[in-house]
């Protein structure tokens, strides 16, 4: 297994452990067991995946906690449930790309307070399997992707309804992403739109939600209300294969520091500015016969506008923003990042980011960093 797949799964245990640690013990946790059946089809974009049209139908078992105020910003997001789930889909029983598996540790958001009817977001982000992969020689009509381990994403709406004390019915709309950020090409990716159903039970009796209006003693990694601004620098790097250009697998390198400004106990805004440098860029270059002096030319700095969305230890990073310089802007300079941070202390974290040009993904990137906080009044 490479060294970037052993970081992006350090990373999902990270996460889960950041998520379900500390509060009372696993026995007196509001688990629940959710089974889901989809019926879905290909969003077809690229001209060459057409021939992948089809319906088909999928499944999907998830074990979850829905939190019910033992931190303060479970309540401050209306109690969200956060799990991880396995799902499976023959594809539509194309023999080029075969089966779909995916593990992915997920959060639910509800999006309004009624505990009878909810309407939530579900996001989730992890490991993806497909069993046949493009090859050149034995499997040239998988045009979608290069590799068998990938990225797997899962967004969805979905809409609960509360039948008693212990089960819930569930029916959902949304979409399951598989892509390897280009570490290895062709990666058009796998974007598959469904509509499910399904059904869920606590296997205890769940726990009384906790009023949080009395606020109590502060946990280690929460907002206290006063002012506080932070510096934050980072180094992440990546792979983007190009072997079908240029014959290589090339690093990509980014530094990055954010000024970050806290506004509420579940945000943060700032400014940002990184560069980037992508090795594929001298490759690009040299086929269009355009010359440049060094390496330096090619490094691509950029400014962005940044949004951070904190759980605790575990946080959601948004830039987007344009580089203002590089010899190499062939993907356009506007350019989007989303990260999951994953603090490992009260400064150190690990990030594991997706970099995009105009939502087209260039690269996927793990890395460290660590954050300054100065408080002022």
């Amino acid at each position: 297994m490479s060294y970037f797949k052993q970081l992006v799964i350090l990373f999902m245990l990270l996460s889960l452990k950041g998520f379900s640690q500390g509060g009372p013990p696993p026995s007196r946790l509001n688990f629940k067991l959710e089974g889901r059946i989809h019926y879905g089809i290909f969003l077809q974009h690229h001209f060459e995946m057409r021939r992948f049209d089809a319906h088909f139908p999928a499944f999907e078992i998830s074990l979850q906690r829905v939190t019910f105020g033992q931190k303060k910003w479970e309540s401050l997001y209306r109690y969200p449930m956060i799990g991880l789930s396995f799902w499976h889909s023959q594809l539509g029983k194309f023999v080029a790309i075969g089966e779909a598996y995916a593990l992915y540790p997920f959060i639910n958001f509800p999006l309004n307070h009624d505990m009878q009817h909810s309407l939530n977001f579900k996001m989730g982000v992890g490991l993806g399997y497909l069993t046949n992969r493009f090859d050149p020689v034995y499997n040239y009509q998988n045009f979608a992707i290069g590799s068998h381990l990938n990225i797997a994403v899962s967004m969805y709406f979905d809409y609960r309804l509360k039948v008693d004390k212990r089960s819930t019915w569930v029916v959902s709309t949304g979409l399951t992403h598989f892509s390897n950020g280009s570490t290895k090409t062709p990666n058009f990716g796998l974007n598959i739109f469904t509509v499910n159903t399904g059904w869920s039970w606590f296997l205890r009796k769940p726990n009384p939600y906790l009023d949080k209006k009395l606020l109590p003693e502060l946990y280690l990694f929460e907002f206290d209300g006063k002012k506080w601004f932070s510096i934050e620098l980072q180094a992440v790097t990546g792979i983007k294969d190009m072997s079908q250009e240029t014959g290589q697998r090339h690093m990509i390198y980014n530094m990055a520091i954010n000024a970050m400004k806290q506004i509420s106990m579940r945000s943060k805004i700032g400014l940002g500015f990184d560069l980037t440098y992508d090795g594929s860029d001298a490759g690009v270059l040299e086929r269009k016969n355009i010359t440049y002096k060094n390496n330096w030319d090619l490094a691509k700095p950029g400014v962005n506008v940044a949004y951070e969305m904190l759980l605790d230890r575990t946080s959601f990073l948004f830039n987007i923003g344009s580089h203002i310089g590089g010899a190499e802007l062939s993907e356009g300079y506007v350019y989007q990042k989303l990260a999951i941070k994953q603090l490992l202390s009260s400064n150190f974290f690990t990030t594991l980011s997706l970099t995009a040009h105009f939502g087209k993904a260039d690269y996927i990137g793990v890395g460290f960093g660590y954050r300054l906080d100065f408080k002022y009044y």
